[in-house]
């Protein structure tokens, strides 16, 4: 088989990591979503919830220890330039799939990656989200526009470019046309397409 990276990128509610996972279960390659969290808690050995923070985009100040007494940094820095390693080494190990975090940025020299953007209409996001966490609509408009709002500008903060645009894409897909499940066979399909028979 060969080597490949599939990277995702999604607006909240669109069903991005779904397909993402239905599409690594078909191929057999590894699936890094929430994973990437976790890698960076334990590279950097800072609590779960200042890195949740900090990968946010928000600016963390953190105390830290040295001969000279207690010193303070930015988190964040640490945290986003962690981040690009760890996605660096999941594309270096093996063939795999990876949801957002500015995977195709991070990976934007690699000719061996396709880069994924879903999208949806707002109002499939919201019904999504209140199906999927069993919100009021008014909640999960609420929740659509704050992770909207955050995404864009983490984004922003990490590459100084904006979510959603083609450059540094492949493919912009609309979820809510096709539906979950064969929004991710199309996607296969289109992988099948790149990089010859897998």
């Amino acid at each position: 088989m060969k080597h490949f990276v599939i990277t995702i990128g999604c607006e909240y509610g669109s069903g991005g990591p779904d397909i993402g996972r239905v599409i690594a279960e078909e191929l057999g390659i590894k699936f890094y979503d929430r994973d990437l969290v976790d890698q960076v808690v334990e590279h950097l050995g800072v609590e779960r919830e200042l890195v949740e923070k900090a990968d946010m985009g928000t600016s963390v100040k953190y105390e830290f220890e040295t001969s000279f007494g207690p010193r303070y940094a930015n988190l964040t820095n640490r945290v986003i330039y962690t981040q690009f390693e760890v996605i660096q080494k999941f594309a270096e190990e093996s063939s795999c799939v990876i949801i957002g975090r500015c995977g195709n940025y991070i990976l934007k020299d690699r000719s061996d990656c396709l880069n994924i953007f879903i999208y949806a209409p707002e109002e499939k996001r919201i019904e999504h989200v209140m199906e999927r966490k069993g919100m009021s609509k008014k909640e999960a408009a609420e929740l659509v526009k704050y992770n909207d709002d955050m995404l864009h500008a983490r984004y922003r903060y990490m590459t100084d470019k904006n979510r959603g645009e083609r450059e540094l894409r492949h493919m912009l897909i609309d979820s809510s046309v096709l539906g979950l499940e064969k929004t991710a066979k199309y996607i296969l399909q289109m992988i099948d397409l790149r990089f010859g028979e897998i």
